[in-house]
C-alpha cells in the first residue's frame, strides 16, 4: 500500500498498489479505478452524486495529431459502478473554445448541446452538466465529489471564512451557483486568483479536489475530507449536544417496528394520490437523533441544501405531529388526523411552484411528500419504485449530517427557494426526465405471491418482476426460498425482492409476511394464492388427515391470506388485485379427487364471494384455473402423480402426453403460461374486470364456466 492508512479515520483508504500497476500506462483505467475506489465510501459521496476526469493525450484519428483529451465521468451513472462505457470524452480545446460563443449566464442551457461538438470518442456517454467545470482547470485528474463533512461547511453561515482559516487558505471559495458552463469560468477565476490552491470548496454544493496523477488527485481528495471530517468532530465535542437536544426519546425497536407497519400503509395511500408509490423505512440512530430533537421544527422546512439531495427528497419533508405511541389501530381517526397534513405539504408545495415559476417552466409535478419524518419512530420516503424510494432515504441522511455540521460549527443555511426551483426545474432536468424508458405495466406495484421459491408461484413472481413490481418471495422450505431469493437478486437486484418464511395456515406467519411486506416497500395490493398441495386417492382411502390438511392449506390458507392483505389494502385505499389459482378440477369432476377437487371447487367460490364483497373498495378478485402443469411444481410430489396416472390407466412418464391429447389444443400447460394469465389479470388491459374465470388448461370442454 502506498499510505498508511490509519492515517484516515473518517474516510476509507481503498488503494491497492498492485491493481494500480496492472493499470499503469492507462489514465483512462486509473481514472475509473479511483472512480470506483471514491464511490464505495458512502462518506465521500452519495449514490449517482459527483463526477471524476482526467486528462490525457491522444492521437486525433482525423489529423494524426497529438491532441489533449478529457475523459469524464458521463450524465447519470455513479462513480462507484462507473465503467468505460459510462464516460464522456472531449477534446479539450474545443470545450474550452466555446467560451467565444457563450452568451452569458442566461444562455447556459444552450451550452449543453454545444458540448457534443467537442466530442473526441464517438461512443461517448452524453457529456453531462459538469462538463466545462473539469474542462477550465488545468488538472491531469480531478474529482468533484459531495461528501457530507465538506457540505456542511460548504452550507454553514460562515462556510467562507471557516474554509479559509481550516485550510489555511489552501482550499478556495466560490459561492454557490447552479451548475454549468459560467461556474467553471468561475472555477478557473479562482484558481487564477488563489494559486497552489489544492482544492475548491463550492458554497451549499461540494468540493473539487486534483492532483497530477490518479494516485495524487484519490489521496489529496482523501486528506481534504478527512480534515473537514475530523474539524466537525471537534466541534460536537466542544458543544456536548447537537440539534439543541432531544425533545423526546425513541420507542424501543421493536415498537418502532410495530408503528411503522401499522401506519406505512396509509401514509403510502396519501402518496399515491397522483402516481402509485413504493415505501422505504428506516430507523437509522441519525434519523431518530435529528427528528427527536428540538431543532427539528426549525430546520426541516428550511429544506437541503446541496442539489443531489433535494432533487430527490423534495423542498422539504413532511413532519408528522403523531405521537410515538399513538394508538394506530382506528385507521379511519388517523386518516381524519393526516388529512389536514397532507393538504397543507400540497398547498405548500403548489405554493412553492406557481411563486418560483418561469413561463417556460415544465408542469407541476407530483406535490405529495417523499420524506415523511415520524418523531420517535423514524423516517418514511416514498417514490415510484423501491430503489429510488430508497436512495431518496439515503440522500436526506446525507442531509441530516449536512445540517448537524453546519450547526455544530456555525449555522446551517438551505438554498433560496427560487434555487431551489430552478434546478429542480431545470428545462435540461426536465428534458432527462422526458428520456426515461416508459414505466412498466407493474411498476409500483408490490405483490406477494405465495409458494413463489418454485414453480407456478416462482413463475408468477418472475413474471411480476419483470413487468416492473416488486415481489415478497416466500415458502416453507428455507433452501429453496434462499436459492429463489439468489436468483431473484441476480436477476433483477436487491431493490426487488424480500423474503419471508410463510405457512398459509400459520396466521402469525402470513401477519408476519406482511409486515415484511410493508417495512420493504410499504403495503400490498397485488396477491396470488398459490400454495397447494395435492393428495389422490380413493373415497375408501382418504383419510380425516388428508381431508384437513387439503382444506387448511388451500381454502383456510387461501382465506387467511386474502383476509391479511385487503387489511392492508383498505388501509392504503388505493384498490388492489388478488388471484386466486385454483384448478379445472373444481369444475370437472374425476375419479380418486374427492379431497383436492372438492377444495378446489370451495377456493373458487371463495374467490366468486370475495369478489362481491370488495369491490366497493376497488379490490378485484379474479381465478386462473390451470390443469396438468407438471414442470417443475411441488403438485406432483407426495404421490400425486402416481395415483393420478393409476387413475387414467397410464405410467407416470406418459402423463404429460396423456394430458395434453386430452385438450382441446394438444398443448402442454408450462408454469410461465399461469404466470402469463396473472399478468394479463394486472397488467391494466382488465382493470374493470372481477370475479372472473380464466381457464388455463388447453382447453378442456368439461371445465368451461359457461
Amino acid at each position: 500500500m502506498s499510505a498508511n492508512t490509519t492515517q484516515f479515520k473518517h474516510v476509507s483508504y481503498l488503494w491497492d498498489d498492485a491493481r494500480a500497476a496492472e493499470l499503469a500506462g492507462d489514465e483512462v483505467a486509473l481514472l475509473i479505478y479511483r472512480s470506483n475506489l471514491l464511490g464505495a465510501d458512502l462518506r465521500l459521496t452519495n449514490y449517482g452524486g459527483g463526477n471524476t476526469s482526467c486528462k490525457v493525450t491522444d492521437k486525433d484519428p482525423l489529423t494524426g495529431k497529438e491532441v489533449e483529451v478529457m475523459w469524464i465521468k458521463g450524465s447519470g451513472g455513479d462513480i462507484g459502478t462507473l465503467k468505460k462505457s459510462g464516460l464522456a470524452a472531449l477534446y479539450v480545446d474545443r470545450l474550452r473554445s466555446l467560451e467565444n460563443v457563450y452568451r452569458g449566464i442566461q444562455f447556459e442551457d444552450e451550452m449543453v448541446e454545444l458540448f457534443n461538438h467537442s466530442i473526441f470518442d464517438l461512443n461517448s456517454k452524453a457529456p453531462s452538466i459538469d462538463t466545462p467545470l473539469h474542462g477550465f482547470l488545468p488538472f491531469k485528474h480531478i474529482d468533484h465529489l459531495h461528501p457530507d463533512a465538506a457540505i456542511a461547511i460548504a452550507a454553514a453561515k460562515d462556510g467562507k471564512k471557516i474554509t479559509e482559516e481550516l485550510f489555511e487558505g489552501t482550499i478556495g471559495w466560490v459561492d454557490w451557483q447552479r451548475p454549468g458552463f459560467d461556474l467553471g469560468l468561475q472555477l478557473r477565476d479562482c484558481l487564477e486568483s488563489n494559486p497552489g490552491i489544492r482544492g475548491i470548496m463550492l458554497g451549499s454544493h461540494g468540493l473539487f479536489t486534483w492532483g497530477d496523477t490518479a494516485y495524487e488527485s484519490y489521496i489529496n481528495t482523501l486528506e481534504v475530507i478527512e480534515k473537514c471530517a475530523e474539524y466537525l468532530e471537534q466541534s460536537y465535542a466542544k458543544n456536548g449536544s447537537v440539534f439543541d437536544g432531544p425533545i423526546m426519546e425513541s420507542l424501543p425497536e421493536a415498537d418502532r417496528k410495530k408503528q411503522a407497519v401499522a401506519l406505512a400503509p396509509v401514509l403510502r395511500g396519501f402518496c399515491s394520490s397522483k402516481t402509485q408509490m413504493i415505501g422505504h423505512f428506516t430507523d437509522d440512530a441519525r434519523v431518530l437523533e435529528y427528528i427527536n430533537s428540538n431543532d427539528l421544527e426549525r430546520l426541516a422546512p428550511m429544506g437541503t441544501s446541496c442539489p443531489d439531495h433535494f432533487l430527490r427528497t423534495k423542498i422539504s419533508p413532511l413532519v408528522l405531529t403523531l405521537a410515538p405511541d399513538e394508538n394506530l389501530a382506528d385507521v379511519a381517526a388517523i386518516k381524519e388526523k393526516l388529512t389536514p397534513a397532507f393538504e397543507d405539504y400540497r398547498k405548500m408545495y403548489e405554493g412553492y411552484y406557481n411563486t418560483c415559476k418561469h413561463p417556460n417552466s415544465p408542469a407541476i409535478r407530483d406535490a405529495n411528500p417523499v420524506v415523511i419524518l415520524y418523531p420517535g419512530v423514524g423516517m418514511f420516503t416514498f417514490a415510484k419504485d423501491k430503489q429510488t424510494a430508497r436512495v431518496a432515504a439515503e440522500f436526506y441522511i446525507n442531509a441530516i449530517n449536512v445540517m448537524k455540521g453546519a450547526e455544530a460549527i456555525s449555522a446551517y443555511t438551505s438554498l433560496p427557494r427560487q434555487e431551489a426551483f430552478d434546478i429542480e426545474y431545470w428545462l435540461l432536468e426536465e428534458a432527462k426526465l422526458q428520456r426515461m424508458p416508459k414505466p412498466k405495466a407493474l411498476s409500483g406495484r408490490i405483490a406477494l405471491v405465495t409458494g413463489s421459491a418454485g414453480g407456478i408461484g416462482k413463475a408468477i413472481a418472475k413474471k411480476f418482476a419483470e413487468e416492473g413490481a416488486v415481489v415478497i418471495l416466500n415458502d416453507m422450505n428455507a433452501e429453496r426460498l434462499a436459492g429463489a431469493y439468489d436468483e431473484f437478486v441476480k436477476q433483477f437486484g436487491k431493490d426487488a425482492c424480500v423474503t419471508a418464511t410463510l405457512d398459509v395456515t400459520d396466521q402469525t406467519q402470513i401477519r408476519e409476511a406482511m409486515a415484511t411486506a410493508i417495512l420493504a416497500f410499504g403495503g400490498v395490493d397485488l396477491i396470488v394464492n398459490n400454495a397447494g398441495l395435492s393428495i389422490s386417492k380413493t373415497i375408501a382411502d382418504h383419510t380425516e388427515k388428508d381431508w384437513d390438511l387439503l382444506y387448511d392449506v388451500l381454502v383456510k390458507g387461501q382465506f387467511f391470506v386474502t383476509q391479511a392483505a385487503v387489511a392492508v389494502m383498505k388501509q392504503q385505499a388505493i384498490g388492489g388485485d388478488i388471484i386466486n389459482i385454483v384448478s379445472k378440477n373444481a369444475l370437472v369432476s374425476g375419479p380418486n379427487n374427492a379431497g383436492y377437487g372438492s377444495a378446489k371447487a370451495a377456493q373458487l367460490h371463495l374467490s366468486r364471494l370475495n369478489a362481491a364483497e370488495l369491490g366497493a373498495d376497488h379490490i378485484r378478485v379474479n381465478v386462473i384455473n390451470p390443469d396438468a402443469v407438471i414442470s417443475d411444481s411441488n403438485i406432483w410430489a407426495g404421490g400425486w402423480a402416481e395415483g393420478r396416472a393409476k387413475a387414467y390407466g397410464v405410467t407416470v412418464e406418459e402423463l404429460p402426453a396423456y394430458y395434453a391429447k386430452r385438450t382441446l389444443l394438444n398443448e402442454v400447460i408450462l408454469p410461465v403460461d399461469i404466470a402469463n394469465a396473472c399478468f394479463a389479470l394486472t397488467g391494466g388491459l382488465l382493470n374493470k374486470s372481477t370475479g372472473n374465470v380464466i381457464n388455463v388448461d388447453g382447453g378442456v370442454a368439461a371445465g368451461f364456466v359457461r
